[in-house]
């Protein structure tokens, strides 16, 4: 039985669009669907796709599951735009009080007031870097958004400021950034040589740097590899290990990774399962995510809470998060970034390497994703005029 309780919220929360492997946005919508269904003043309907409504059932138990939404994307993002308004409204016992689009769109022409999650700007700033057929649905979906929508939620700062600039919303938007699941990355593991067992699975025996993220153009993985081509010309027991699927125009990442130097040192795992990542964050010598622009960057947070070194981008959501307790680079410098790294893997430079440390374990210990949808409920309230 659904459990409902009395004088909750009624939030609808579209989970239709999230992959069987979640990373980034489907992270967040998984982990927020987990947080909100905790809630006693949140009654949470999931609206799932038709083939997905186990998943949900044990991501948030108790609550309302409904596997409505198509399984292929066009026939789901039809069935969003077209469909999906007139349904929830329709919906009783209980009724919805809000509905949350929690990646860029929502329903048209709604009669119950939508919350919509921005996550970037890269659309508008970057279409390059995205198919275009996503580019055009996505930038319409989100102009529609910052006209129709009762609230926007943003992942950052950063971005908040850069929706402001570039489509002046004409509802309120608030910056509520993503969590870090305080129970798993930790920066001490639950059993002694656990981490290592993880690491010998992998096939991982040698010192590395990590990057954690699917292999697109966004991430700066050209760089990345010109940077430790630098590196292991010094330092030839260092692997570079790369965690992550292969994403959209992957080409000239993995065209640089087969012409370098040190191509014999890159190890690429693909992607990698939830219970192996805060291992593989801790035994890294440092993590590296040299991505040009994010909306959030949760791997960056993620290492931080896990105790890992972190070098990472100036002038991003990463650097909003981390402040002093990473290494900062700016974008598109791979001499910088191996100057970065170098000094992040210093002996000499342990006490420095100590403090920050230290510094990104308070800053991880800020977030959390039940403090997330404690500020995701700030904008179902205002959306709902409670």
């Amino acid at each position: 039985m659904t459990r409902r309780p009395a004088g909750a919220l009624q939030v609808a929360l579209d989970v239709s669009a999230v992959p069987a492997r979640p990373a980034g946005a489907g992270r967040y919508i998984f982990e927020l669907a987990r947080a909100l269904g905790a809630r006693a003043d949140c009654g949470l309907t999931l609206i799932a796709r038709r083939e997905d409504a186990h998943r949900w059932e044990q991501a948030a138990p108790e609550r309302r599951v409904l596997p409505l939404a198509p399984n292929s994307r066009g026939a789901r993002l039809f069935y969003e735009q077209g469909r999906l308004g007139q349904v929830v409204a329709g919906l009783r016992s209980p009724a919805i009080d809000v509905h949350h689009g929690p990646h860029y769109t929502m329903p048209r022409r709604s009669k119950v007031p939508c919350v919509v999650t921005v996550h970037d700007m890269t659309f508008f700033d970057h279409p390059e870097w995205h198919e275009p057929q996503k580019v055009r649905f996505f930038r319409a979906a989100t102009r529609y958004s910052v006209r129709h929508a009762a609230a926007i939620v943003c992942v950052s700062e950063t971005t908040a400021a850069r929706l402001l600039a570039v489509l002046s919303p004409l509802c309120p938007v608030l910056a509520v950034p993503n969590g870090v699941d305080q129970a798993r990355f930790v920066a001490d593991e639950a059993t002694p040589g656990a981490d290592r067992a993880v690491l010998a699975r992998l096939g991982l025996g040698r010192p590395y740097l990590l990057h954690l993220g699917t292999l697109e153009p966004r991430k700066g993985i050209v760089d990345l590899v010109a940077a430790f081509d630098a590196v292991a010309a010094k330092t030839p027991d260092l692997d570079l290990v790369l965690a992550g699927g292969t994403g959209w125009k992957a080409e000239p990442a993995l065209g640089a990774i087969a012409s370098a130097r040190a191509a014999g040192q890159v190890r690429r795992l693909g992607y990698v399962g939830d219970d192996d990542v805060p291992a593989l964050l801790r035994k890294a010598t440092a993590v590296v995510y040299p991505s040009i622009e994010e909306g959030f960057g949760l791997p960056a947070l993620e290492a931080l809470a896990c105790g890992a070194p972190l070098v990472t981008t100036a002038a991003t959501a990463m650097a909003e998060l981390a402040g002093g307790a990473a290494l900062l680079v700016p974008a598109g410098q791979p001499d910088a970034l191996a100057r970065a790294i170098e000094e992040v893997i210093d002996p000499a430079r342990a006490l420095q390497l100590a403090r920050r440390r230290e510094d990104g374990l308070v800053v991880a210990s800020r977030y959390s994703w039940e403090a997330c949808a404690q500020g995701h409920m700030a904008a179902y309230r205002l959306a709902a005029g409670t």
